[in-house]
């Protein structure tokens, strides 16, 4: 067994990249431990960088509990990117194991998306200047597909084949090392240029290659053959060695060349062949005197053939003419039969025309007929509708739940809706500030274009009209005429003003935040046990929320409320009937996939109204930020930078109750009576009493005033 020694040695790399992937057991896979061991033990000295690469599938979509996928497109970024991080994440425990085997050593890793494991090593490859890339295989057979077969499509053989010069690519088998490197190693095993550089033995004849040519030498002699090794030239850029990771190191192992070895044996062949011939020269006379007397042989045969063929042509030709003879024949009884046909059908074409005309007739009287009765229906559904209009109006003005405004008295109090009157404009409508019977009121006043707001227009009479509450704003009267409502004047506006800083008023205190929370639990809880049937506002946001002249809150603009007979329990989960309405961010989530409404569907807005009490920032992503700041610690850092002397412990104790009413499922959301509103009311008691220390810090106390007149002494 001879040894071959590299004469030259591979400059050390500056980056050396291994593609790595996982196995059983949280091992990885054996080809790539055994890739990984190689390169640390043969490259890693040399290397500047020493990356591990994992190629994992490129993310289009995200499951869903149901089993399902939905396309990323469709969801919301902030949710694609925590499903990636956590994916990655995943990820990343396939380069523990390889990392084991570097031991102590620096070694990067890399994670590359992309549907094509090759294509994005290929790339990556490319891109960022890779001197050296190691790959495993675990096929014993992987050297010989390479370089018989040239059709592989594994990762391996893709790298192998589109690799750029640059890159030395190895890849490492459980016997056999292939490389595209021009210089192979020298590191205790080498490498030869090719095996086939390597003595090939087949008998007691000994086969070397020589300057890209196969010689045979027997005895000392050697016979040029290399017409029968051209097909071997595509292997000149890739070098191969047969490696066992023992410690043979400086030789390589005498490879058999069946190949060969038979193509020697087909030039012994062809050379006896040769000799043989001259022994039949001899014959060549006789042989001529054969093929002539062959060739005449041959020319009487062509002569009779061509006579029977004009025989043939002839009888054919007699054929022919009977054919076309009986042809014409049959083309003539053929038209006088479709003559009759013809006939036959102009006849029947005709009967159906009559019949048609007499079906014109018909359908022209019917149509008439019916023309006469819709006209009959339309009238009555008119009368109908007049007589269902009087009956309706006869009952607004009889009902004495509410007082009733004529069109004119509305007209006289806005000035004809003058803009200097609107104090503000929302779904319904515009809202006028004004004085009915010498008193501050506002009314809402309903667009041109919103004849479907009729049943936003009822539900609001019907829930105000029997409603009395101190955070109830109260409705005062309304104009079924035109739609306009009227409630009482509430001079700070709504809460969605103040929070926003569109309103010129100072920021609210933290103890009128808390109250205002509290005050607003209130309010729900009234609607939520009104009988004989629940309410639910269904639309609960800052925006419906108004302030009076003194800070109290009341709850307002329950034109989407929904009166409830039968309240589903927190535990069932069932597609209701209600037609789906709110504002995004406040609605609740459990409502807008089911489309059932439960009391727990305002609560889930409640809590993202307390979030901005404390924050002062609109609704999106407020629940991550809370919940970010609170594990952390850092809650003083979200909350609304204007207030400075925010109690800490209270609120974080108010941030935590609004993160639980504001879960998704409603199972999980805290009673409104029994959890929420004790808290509110502790941390508003202790609002009051902050106040009236600051009131008697600054004003006199009371013994100081006069208790008749209330003047200072």
């Amino acid at each position: 067994m001879s040894s071959v020694n590299s004469d030259h040695t591979l400059p050390p790399p500056l980056t050396v990249a291994v593609a790595v992937k996982g196995g059983g057991g949280g091992r990885g896979g054996k080809a790539s431990r055994r890739a990984v061991r190689w390169a640390a033990e043969k490259l890693f000295p040399g290397a500047d960088r020493f990356v591990l690469i994992h190629v994992m599938p490129r993310i289009t979509s995200i499951p869903t509990p149901s089993g399902d996928t939905t396309p990323i497109e469709q969801l919301d970024a902030h949710v694609v990117e925590m499903y990636m991080e956590d994916t990655k994440f995943a990820f990343q425990k396939v380069f523990i194991p390889f990392k084991k085997l570097c031991k102590r050593k620096k070694v990067e890793t890399l994670l590359l998306e992309g549907d094509n494991p090759a294509s994005a090593l290929l790339k990556y490859v490319t891109d960022s200047g890779v001197r050296s890339l190691v790959l495993g295989s675990c096929s014993s057979s992987f050297i010989r597909r390479i370089l018989w077969k040239r059709k592989d499509s594994t990762v391996p053989s893709v790298v192998l084949k589109n690799a750029p010069e640059a890159c030395s690519i190895y890849i490492v088998s459980r016997r056999r090392l292939i490389t595209t490197s021009a210089t192979p190693l020298s590191t205790g095993e080498n490498i030869s240029r090719s095996w086939w550089c390597s003595r090939i033995r087949r008998g007691s004849r000994v086969y070397k290659l020589n300057g890209g040519h196969y010689s045979s030498s027997v005895d000392g002699g050697v016979t040029d053959t290399a017409s029968y090794v051209s097909d071997l030239s595509h292997l000149g850029s890739i070098a191969i060695t047969e490696q066992r990771y023992s410690n043979h190191s400086g030789s390589l192992p005498e490879r058999n060349d069946q190949h060969l070895g038979n193509s020697i044996q087909d030039i012994e062949a062809a050379t006896e062949c040769s000799s043989m011939a001259s022994a039949n020269t001899k014959q060549s006379d006789v042989q001529a005197e054969v093929e002539k007397l062959r060739l005449e042989l041959m020319d009487t045969v062509g002569m009779y053939k061509r006579a029977c063929e004009d025989l043939v042509n002839a009888r054919n030709k007699v054929q022919f003419l009977s054919y076309e003879c009986l042809e014409e024949t049959r083309q003539v009884n053929a038209a006088k039969q479709r003559e009759e046909a013809y006939k036959k059908m102009a006849a029947e074409e005709h009967r159906k025309y009559l019949e048609t005309l007499k079906e014109i007739e018909m359908a022209r009287n019917k149509l008439a007929k019916e023309a006469y009765e819709r006209q009959i229906t339309e009238l009555k559904a008119l009368k109908e509708s007049m007589e269902k209009k009087k009956i309706v109006d006869a009952l607004f003005s009889n009902d004495r739940r509410y007082k009733r405004y004529t069109r004119d008295e509305i007209e006289i109090a806005t000035e004809s809706f003058s803009q200097t009157k609107m104090i503000g404009e929302g779904s319904y409508g515009k809202v006028y500030r004004c004085d009915l019977d010498k008193i501050p009121v506002a009314i809402k006043v309903p667009r041109s274009d919103a004849a479907e707001k009729k049943e936003e227009f009822l539900t609001e009479i019907e829930v105000f009209s029997q409603l009395r509450h101190p955070h109830i704003v109260l409705l005062l009267g309304a104009c079924p005429e035109t739609g306009c409502l009227v409630y009482e004047y509430m001079e700070n506006g709504s809460l969605e003003d103040i929070l926003s800083h569109q309103s010129s008023r100072d920021p609210l205190p933290w103890f009128v935040r808390f109250r205002i929370a509290f005050e607003v639990a209130c309010g729900l809880a009234f609607l939520h046990n009104s009988k004989p049937n629940p309410i639910i506002h269904r639309d609960l946001k800052p925006g419906n929320i108004f302030l009076d002249r003194n800070y109290v809150s009341k709850i307002g603009d329950v034109g989407l409320a929904k009166l409830v007979s039968d309240v589903v329990p927190d535990s069932i989960t069932e597609y209701g009937d209600s037609v789906m309405a709110g504002t995004l961010y406040y609605l609740d989530p459990e409502y807008q996939r089911t489309g059932t409404v439960r009391p727990k569907s305002d609560l889930y807005a409640f809590g993202i109204i307390v979030l901005q009490l404390l924050a002062a920032q609109l609704p999106n992503g407020l629940l991550l930020k809370f919940e970010n700041a609170l594990s952390n610690d850092s809650l003083l850092d979200i909350l609304d930078k204007s207030i400075p002397d925010w109690p800490l412990a209270e609120a974080e104790e108010l941030a935590q109750m609004a993160l639980k009413c504001s879960r998704l499922r409603c199972r999980d959301r805290p009673d409104l009576e029994t959890e929420v509103l004790p808290l509110l009311k502790k941390l508003a008691d202790m609002a009051d009493a902050t106040l009236r220390v600051q009131r008697n810090s600054i004003h006199p106390p009371n013994h100081y005033f006069c208790p008749i007149l209330q003047v200072k002494n």
